[in-house]
């Protein structure tokens, strides 16, 4: 059991315990889309804060990153013809392939999507509508342009809820003609009333105060299965029909009985989506996909075709062939227009432990003429994992439990023994990379969560000391040595 001390806090009145060097994600300076700041150097040292070592496949995705802004400066004649150099990732699972792609993506805050190549080998679809990666990323670019339009009219649709909410509390005296203010007394002293109201909602005197509002239902997509539509139909074609049903049904209204505060987020939503045009969200998102999107493939290296004439070895390289257009450049049908995925950036990654990239197809392996080698994790590296990036685990612990206002502190020893552990674990059963020191984490720490705060009472300070991660884990290093003679 570690050993705990109680500490104060200054302000005891603080519902969250923020120790000095807590990640605040609030905090996290992000990275400016001007392209003087985005330059591959400084993409390397801003990936360099939440990943340890792979300094090559770094360097590789800055220069790919930089190029896309590149290509969009040069003229049109030659804009079209650049076409981006997609990479593919080799190295074990757990090194930080996906984690490097993915943090590219919120650096320069463009359109990301992840999809297992795995997927397209299962029984019964070979293949079948590779074009769904590309339609997600579609989706989640939707999003993201819709997220960032909501959020430049918030103060707008903010003042239309406001009035909305006035409007039930104290309704017009003359809703449905104008009136000249100063000649109409009644008027005049109505505006004043409704100012005061006006004040008391703003400070949040009334948010307890119950209203009733009218708000739109959703209107159902319907079952496309009872219009006896097959599963083999295009995905594509069937959201389209879901939204073209939709369309055609009415829009219903209906009364609800609810507080100030939840009418204004009820009404909030029902107005931004009133203010945003859908169409230009659809157009500006198909263009940012189409020319910033990054695509990640996954397991790429499981559609290798290692076989000369299975059948498994078939349907591998049918997923291939399938993949091909749509990396080489085509036109996708989604739900919310065509695009092109020519300029659009494949990252493919793959371990390749029981495959070589030149057991896929001559095709495929062309266009993806830029390869990395991720480097297999060190004991140095695992301590730097837990010591530096900003998010690391230790740090999300720390969060986790300052919630409970308990302070949870590493020794800089505990930290070299939970290292040696996960890497020996790695070395011994099977190598997973950094995701064993999630394994051990949660194995050291699980007492001490279970115990906060029924056993453990807030404001007590825990420290971790080597010797207690030596005993917290010694079951497990137990169990590591006789996993060899259970069947």
């Amino acid at each position: 059991m570690p050993t705990t001390q109680p500490y104060r806090l200054k302000d005891k009145t603080d519902k969250v315990l923020r120790p000095s060097n807590l990640y605040r994600p609030n905090q996290l300076e992000m990275m400016s889309t001007d392209p003087h700041a985005l330059t591959p150097k400084a993409i390397v040292q801003e990936l360099d804060k939440y990943i340890i070592g792979q300094a090559e496949a770094k360097r590789n995705v800055a220069v790919a990153l930089r190029n896309r802004w590149r290509r969009m400066q040069v003229t049109e004649v030659l804009k079209e013809d650049i076409v981006p150099n997609n990479i593919l990732m080799i190295g074990p699972t757990g090194v930080g392939k996906t984690e490097i792609a993915r943090r590219l993506a919120k650096i320069a805050k463009v359109p990301f999507t992840k999809v297992e190549a795995s997927k397209f080998t299962e029984v019964g679809y070979v293949g079948r509508d590779v074009e769904s990666m590309v339609r997600d990323l579609v989706e989640r670019t939707v999003a993201m342009v819709k997220a960032e339009k909501m959020e430049a009219l918030q103060h707008k649709a903010t003042r239309q809820v406001e009035e909305i909410i006035l409007d039930i509390l104290l309704p017009p005296l003359h809703p449905k003609k104008t009136v000249d203010l100063s000649l109409d007394e009644g008027q005049s002293n109505h505006t004043i009333t409704r100012d005061r109201f006006r004040e008391k909602l703003r400070s949040g005197a009334l948010d307890q105060q119950q209203i009733e509002i009218k708000i739109t239902n959703p209107t159902p997509s319907g079952n496309i299965s009872s219009l006896g539509i097959g599963p083999a139909m295009d995905e594509g074609l069937v959201m389209n029909f879901q939204d073209m049903l939709s369309s055609f049904l009415p829009k219903q209204t209906k009364k609800r009985k609810v507080t100030i505060a939840e009418a204004r987020t009820l009404l909030l939503t029902e107005e931004l989506t009133k203010l945003i045009d859908m169409s230009a969200v659809r157009e500006e998102a198909l263009a940012r996909a189409s020319n910033t999107g990054i695509i990640f493939i996954d397991e790429i290296d499981k559609i290798a075709d290692t076989s000369s004439s299975n059948s498994p070895g078939v349907s591998r390289e049918g997923v291939q062939r399938d993949l091909l257009p749509i990396v080489e450049g085509s036109t996708v049908q989604t739900k919310h227009g065509p695009i092109d995925t020519d300029h659009i950036l494949f990252i493919g990654a793959g371990a390749f432990h029981m495959t070589k990239p030149s057991d896929l197809i001559p095709e495929l392996q062309g266009r993806f003429p830029i390869r990395v080698t991720l480097d297999n994790l060190s004991q140095k590296d695992f301590y730097k994992i837990l010591d530096e990036p900003k998010s690391a685990l230790p740090i999300q612990y720390q969060a986790l439990l300052s919630v409970e206002k308990v302070r949870l502190e590493f020794t800089p020893e505990a930290k070299q023994e939970i290292a040696a552990t996960a890497y020996l674990l790695n070395a011994e059963i099977e190598n997973i990379g950094a995701r064993r020191l999630q394994t051990v984490m949660s194995h050291l720490l699980t007492p001490i969560l279970f115990d906060v705060p029924d056993t453990i009472a807030p404001y007590t300070a825990i420290t971790i000391t080597k010797e207690m991660v030596q005993e917290a884990l010694a079951d497990l290093i137990k169990r590591k040595n006789l996993s060899s003679y259970i069947l």
